[in-house]
Parts: C-alpha cells; sequence; structure tokens
C-alpha cells in the first residue's frame, strides 16, 4: 500500500520530525494548497503596506483623535510656541472673506515651523486641518507613522515622485471640508535660503478650486535650524498673505511660481514695511527667498552674514 507523503518514519529522516516534512511538501506543492501565483500577462495587485505613503491616517480624523490633537495643540504646543518663538501674527484680517477649505503654503526653515503654524492659523481652519508630510520622514515605522497623525494630523506625502494615493487622499480630504497645510518647498532649508517651490499646493488648489493662502515665517531658523540638537527661544513673526487663485490658463507650474513670488513678497513686507514691498511686488523688484547661485557653504555663510545685518538694521531677509 502506498504511503502517504504526510507520515514518514522516525528512521531514514535526518532527525526531521513529521510536521516539518509536511510544511516542506506543502510548499512544493500548487494552488488550491497555496497561494495562486500571478500570471505573467497579468498586472500584479499592489498590496497596501503598513507604513510610508500607504499608512492609513483616517482614524486620525474621527472624534477621540480630535479631541486629542486638540488638547496637544492647545495645551501644549500654543505654550511651548509662545515661549520658545514669541510669535507676532499678522494679515489674519487678510483671510476674513474667505469661507470655506484653503491650502496654507509657508516657507520652511525649522521644525518649529508645523507646531507654530498649528497654533497660528486662525479659526475656522486650525481644528479642521490636516498636513502633508514626507512619508520618508515623518511614517518611517508604526510609531513616528502614528505619532505623526495624531499630534498634527499628518497625511504621509512622497516628496521624491508624484503619486496618484497622496494626491488623492488630500484631494478627498479638501473637498470634504478639511483645509491643508504644506510646506511647498519639500523640506527644511539646508542653508538658511529658501529652495524652490513645488507644484503640489498648485495642483490641489487647481484641482479642488479652493484659495491657496501664502505664509512666510520669519526667525524660526535661529530657534531650530536643521542639525540642530537644542532650540534656542528667539523671536519669530508670521505673515498671512492675501489668498490666491489659479488665473485662467495657468498650470500648477506657473501658479506654484507665483506662489512662491507671493511668499517673498510677504518676507520683504515683514523686513520693511507694506507700502515699500507693494511697490517692489509692482515692479516685480522683490527679493527672491533663494540665496546666491553658488557653493552650499557660501550660501550658508551668507545666510549667516545677513542674519547678523537683519539684527542690526532690521532689514531684507532674515
Amino acid at each position: 500500500m502506498a504511503r502517504s507523503p504526510l507520515v514518514t518514519r522516525s528512521r531514514g529522516n535526518g532527525g526531521r520530525k513529521p510536521t516539518a516534512i509536511a510544511s516542506s511538501w506543502l510548499k512544493r506543492q500548487s494552488f488550491p494548497l497555496t497561494a495562486p501565483t500571478t500570471p505573467e500577462t497579468v498586472e500584479p495587485v499592489e498590496r497596501p503596506g503598513k507604513v510610508g505613503a500607504d499608512y492609513d491616517t483616517d482614524w486620525a480624523r474621527r472624534t477621540p483623535a480630535r479631541i486629542a490633537r486638540l488638547a496637544l495643540v492647545e495645551g501644549v504646543m500654543r505654550p511651548a510656541a509662545a515661549v520658545l518663538a514669541q510669535p507676532d501674527r499678522r494679515g489674519g484680517d487678510r483671510l476674513a472673506d474667505v469661507d470655506g477649505p484653503v491650502i496654507f503654503t509657508p516657507n520652511h526653515h525649522s521644525h518649529l515651523d508645523t507646531p507654530l503654524m498649528l497654533t497660528s492659523i486662525p479659526e475656522p481652519w486650525r481644528h479642521q486641518l490636516f498636513v502633508g508630510a514626507g512619508a520618508d520622514y515623518f511614517f518611517t515605522n508604526r510609531v513616528t507613522s502614528a505619532l505623526s497623525a495624531l499630534t498634527i494630523g499628518a497625511i504621509p506625502v512622497e516628496r521624491r515622485k508624484v503619486t496618484r494615493r497622496s494626491a488623492d487622499q488630500a484631494a478627498e480630504l479638501i473637498d470634504a471640508g478639511w483645509s491643508m497645510l504644506i510646506f511647498p518647498e519639500g523640506g527644511r532649508s539646508p542653508d538658511g535660503w529658501g529652495q524652490p517651490f513645488r507644484g503640489g499646493a498648485a495642483y490641489l488648489s487647481l484641482r479642488c478650486g479652493v484659495p491657496v493662502v501664502p505664509v512666510h515665517l520669519q526667525g524660526t531658523g535661529r530657534i531650530l535650524r536643521k542639525g540642530a540638537k537644542l532650540p534656542t527661544p528667539s523671536s519669530t513673526t508670521v505673515t498671512f498673505g492675501d489668498p490666491l487663485r489659479p488665473e485662467d490658463g495657468e498650470d500648477s507650474r506657473r501658479f506654484a511660481a507665483r506662489i512662491e513670488d507671493a511668499v517673498a513678497a510677504l518676507a520683504d513686507e515683514t523686513a520693511t514695511n507694506w507700502y515699500e514691498a507693494r511697490t517692489r511686488a509692482h515692479r516685480r523688484a522683490n527679493p527672491t527667498l533663494a540665496g546666491p547661485e553658488v557653493a552650499r557653504w557660501r550660501r550658508a555663510w551668507a545666510a549667516d552674514a545677513t542674519r547678523a545685518k537683519r539684527r542690526r538694521t532690521g532689514r531684507w531677509p532674515l
């Protein structure tokens, strides 16, 4: 009588247990005993991951998480920002006629930028807000992913490539009445100067039909610049600009450039005054956020020299 491959003698099998041999035999079998394979002519179905750009943040917009985030923003972040940043908030009246969700687009110099914005954005947008955060930085494992989603309401955004998942998720939230905070530079400044604005915010504005609010943050780089371990308290200024909407026939690339120009004009306004900044903006003569086109070490040196001059004279740009 033929012996079943699942039944073996204890002798002659190298000391292997019957369960181990059975497992090995199953691995050699095909469907339906094992999972089916995908034919070569069929596109494989991608399985969603647990972290990174595939992390599910829907739970962070349910009532318990929103209550916890409200407590964190008002009870922890606001006092910390008041002590570390001493913020001077300007331009909130420019949002008086805005109704519905918007996209806030500040410049980015420090990890302090996000809590400063979360405590500076006025009502009714402050507590129905989500943050577009780098999937490769804030969603690298389950712990950082959960903390990012809970504390700042973040969703993962791919910074190195454009993905439909990130754009669709952001657009669905905006269409549902949520406002968005996104840093168009894609990351903190490595040398104290601004980086070119990317087109994500402009694209979402075009897609969802919502305005973009340019914001300039001044002084956060002095408190906790990229690479710093401990913060140094200093004063900051948060300036909100007039809401921008895409013009007829304007694509996301041109709109992104116009958003960057608006943030640069707000930086000029912070350093000088509203009239001079608007006069230069009319002539398209505002200083840019970017630094000189030289080596990075020279850009950092120039930024440090300009900071010292700014403290002495109160002039542009930092």
